[in-house]
């Protein structure tokens, strides 16, 4: 029988390692962003110094000033805010109408439309490109907002969440407010959404940074450059000759500030979002 004194040691050990491993694993993750920042504040040339060089001898502060001057980001940046704000705020009207009546109504197909939603998940995102380009030509939405906007609006993960989380809230409160005259967008909107608070700012969090960071898809459908978003943008400091390291990483700091503060804002609620979001079937 092992006693308590000998037990106490091992569980020492056994923490000391669980530590070390979550230490590693957080220097491991914010090691980029820390040069990402370091390199901001560089001159060029020390960038590529032979041995490495974790800190600017002075720094250079200008590289800030010179980077949002290199390129019309302020634009970059209220287009990037505008998709981002626009696409969180349809996104969460449609997965919530989606989710509630696909948890808490009865109608023929319900269960087979759930499946079909489950199935667009399951499909690769690029598999979806050029279809929806060609419709967006169609549309001569090319170069727009719409174009920005309207493509990502549908979003299979956050019907799914939402649904499942619909369905760990109990039916007689429905009832109860269904007797005292309640309609059904009157429950949704007083009752469901208030005790989903949780849920819909982990999906808010998610689409958010989803946007903020979108690429490929920004690339390929904006072709002036008052439509470009922040990462489209950050990519004008590469041409076919050079690459203006500095500049590019001080452009990515700033780009980067949002998120973290987007983050450190909703951070209570995207932790009680993705620990109380229940998997009932």
């Amino acid at each position: 029988m092992i006693s308590a004194k000998s037990l106490r040691p091992r569980q020492l050990v056994r923490s000391g390692l669980t530590h070390a491993v979550l230490l590693a694993g957080a220097v491991i993750m914010i090691l980029p962003f820390f040069w990402m920042v370091t390199t901001s504040l560089k001159e060029m040339w020390e960038v590529f110094t032979p041995e490495m060089q974790w800190l600017p001898e002075v720094p250079v502060w200008r590289n800030y000033a010179d980077a949002w001057m290199y390129a019309p980001f302020g634009r970059y940046y209220f287009n990037t805010i505008f998709v981002a704000v626009s696409v969180v705020v349809v996104q969460l009207i449609i997965c919530g109408l989606a989710a509630y009546a696909l948890s808490r109504l009865q109608f023929p197909g319900r269960d087979i439309i759930f499946l079909g939603v489950l199935g667009t998940m399951m499909l690769p995102g690029t598999l979806m490109t050029v279809p929806s380009y060609l419709i967006l030509h169609w549309l001569k939405w090319i170069d727009t907002y719409y174009a920005l906007i309207i493509p990502s609006v549908f979003n299979a993960f956050g019907i799914f969440l939402l649904r499942q989380f619909f369905m760990t809230i109990p039916r007689e409160l429905d009832d109860a407010a269904t007797i005292d005259g309640c309609s059904r967008i009157a429950i949704l909107w007083r009752i469901i959404m208030p005790l989903s608070k949780a849920a819909f700012a982990t999906i808010g969090i998610f689409t958010f940074m989803g946007q903020w960071n979108s690429y490929i898809w920004p690339l390929i459908v904006t072709n002036s450059e008052e439509m470009r978003m922040i990462s489209v943008g950050i990519s004008m400091f590469k041409d076919q000759f050079n690459t203006q390291w500095t500049l590019m990483m001080a452009a990515s700091t700033t780009a980067t500030l949002p998120l973290l503060v987007v983050f450190l804002f909703a951070q209570r609620f995207f932790i009680e979002g993705i620990t109380l979001t229940g998997l009932k079937g």
